[in-house]
């Protein structure tokens, strides 16, 4: 017979137990720190890789027969306008970071990550992780950044917080920054998400001590690749020369929305999230449309560069990059190659956003999986996103979970899974279903098919190149029955 636990025992356990979260809180910090400070430093080490692909281009090109060498005598000046383009894109990513405000202390010791203990907490920290798309997901799950930078974002003890303060961007009330003129401004929601206890606000980081030579980690020349791909994205949502693709992509998401929401007003405007948000194009145009718009991204490659267009671009094209540089492959010349794309093709916070805006950090299921989502929404938008899961159930169930009755799901997209060929790693999930399957899995959480039809697109294709990529993808739109339809009820 067991003898009854004694109150001391009690006491014993309950302080055994708080120690152990608070281990874990740690750990689970540190993996944050550790994870944005390898982010950073793939953008810190963007100008040193690119220099190695100019040496190797010149020393491929010392190898050639002298009478080959005279077939191309612009081929030395041609890698000295390469390291200029590097470093105007040095430039921008630099002054990108130097906006940044971490929502951690990046200059805390993170050596506890090498804990044995850490290898039983459940990580989605593998900045590794990325595939085929730069909107895929990647780094912290509990982290909400927003567009602004005046506000602080939240940092929360937890896996599965969602913080406090989803803060609206206005346009009625735009804040002055010394030095960068308007901005979009932030005020904190009337509906607070979920009230979080832990440490609230970032972590000040004025001195940039994370910026500083001695701090860059080396990294893998495969994190490096996907800031080149931020670049790419750079110009799909925000430059002139990405109108193209929007208008495969977002003008049929825009018009959908238009038409699906005729008798909106803009003093109760309908709520509309959009997943896999990227660098915020497609759900500030939502929001410009008199939305209440929410962008999510997992990725912080994204969040970073998304935070800098949005809250720190002064003037439209105030930028100039040179995205296609990385490549030498397919190029009609080496003009096509090396041209000038201009950034930002609007200004942001002249654009017209309904009061509401925001941008919210963090992986799709832990944030709205949360109860207080449940019905939350009047639309939710979808565009290159869904095939992004490990599970695409899951996402269709929370999809499904977080709209209103009646609420109204716009997907646009292929289905080339993230992680379909994730090799070396027996236990990542993977579930890759058919068009039909998904259709189907949609059919069994309340949805029914309103439209549905096939777009061409391609993603972030350099226009001029000669090899284009293009995708048949599926455009829809479904409604979440109400419960008197489920029920039969006309």
């Amino acid at each position: 017979m067991a003898l009854p636990m004694k109150m001391n025992d009690r006491v014993i356990l309950r302080e055994e137990d708080e120690e152990e979260r608070r281990r874990r809180r740690k750990l689970e910090e540190a993996l944050e720190v550790k994870s944005l400070r390898r982010i950073i430093s793939a953008y810190l080490n963007y100008p040193e890789a690119a220099e190695e692909d100019v040496r190797r281009y010149e020393r491929s090109f010392k190898m050639l027969p002298p009478a080959h060498k005279a077939l191309l005598p612009h081929y030395p000046s041609k890698c000295q306008r390469l390291r200029r383009c590097i470093s105007a894109n040095s430039y921008f990513i630099f002054d990108m970071l130097q906006a940044f405000e971490p929502p951690l202390d990046l200059s805390e010791d993170v050596d506890v990550c090498d804990d044995p203990h850490l290898e039983n907490i459940p990580s989605n920290h593998d900045v590794s992780g990325e595939t085929n798309f730069g909107s895929s997901q990647s780094t912290s799950s509990n982290q909400r950044m927003h567009t602004s930078k005046s506000d602080q974002s939240d940092w929360v003890e937890g896996s599965n917080a969602i913080c406090n303060s989803t803060i609206e961007a206005t346009t009625n009330k735009e804040e002055k920054h010394e030095g960068h003129g308007e901005s979009v401004n932030r005020s904190h929601s009337d509906k607070e998400m979920h009230n979080c206890d832990g440490n609230n606000g970032n972590v000040s980081s004025s001195t940039r001590t994370w910026l500083d030579p001695s701090s860059q980690l080396h990294v893998p020349l495969v994190d490096v690749d996907k800031v080149r791909c931020i670049i790419r994205n750079i110009v799909r949502d925000w430059a002139a020369e990405g109108q193209k693709e929007r208008d495969q992509c977002y003008r049929p998401i825009l018009e959908e929305l238009d038409a699906l929401f005729v008798d909106r007003c803009k003093e109760s405007p309908p709520t509309c999230l959009v997943p896999g948000a990227g660098l915020g194009r497609l759900a500030l145009e939502i929001s410009c449309r008199g939305f209440i718009s929410q962008g999510n991204e997992f990725s912080y490659y994204m969040m970073i560069c998304s935070s800098f267009i949005l809250n720190d671009c002064r003037t439209a094209g105030e930028w100039t990059i040179y995205p296609w540089i990385h490549s030498n492959c397919n190029s009609l010349s080496d003009d096509d190659q090396l041209r000038p794309v201009s950034i930002p093709d609007i200004h942001p916070a002249s654009a017209g956003i309904t009061e509401g805006f925001s941008m919210c950090g963090g992986d799709f299921v832990e944030v709205y999986n949360d109860p207080s989502q449940v019905g939350a929404w009047d639309a939710v938008v979808t565009c290159f996103f869904i095939d992004t899961a490990h599970n695409i159930v899951e996402y269709i169930e929370i999809i499904s979970r977080i709209l209103k009755e009646g609420g109204v799901w716009i997907n646009m997209g292929p289905l080339l899974y993230h992680f379909a060929d994730v090799y070396g790693q027996g236990d990542e999930m993977s579930i890759e279903l058919s068009l039909e399957d998904v259709k189907r899995v949609a059919l069994h959480y309340g949805f029914h098919i309103v439209r549905e039809k096939t777009i061409e697109t391609t993603y972030t294709t350099n226009p001029r190149s000669m090899m284009q990529n293009r995708y048949h993808a599926a455009f829809w739109t479904m409604r979440k029955r109400s419960a008197t339809t489920e029920h039969g009820t006309p």
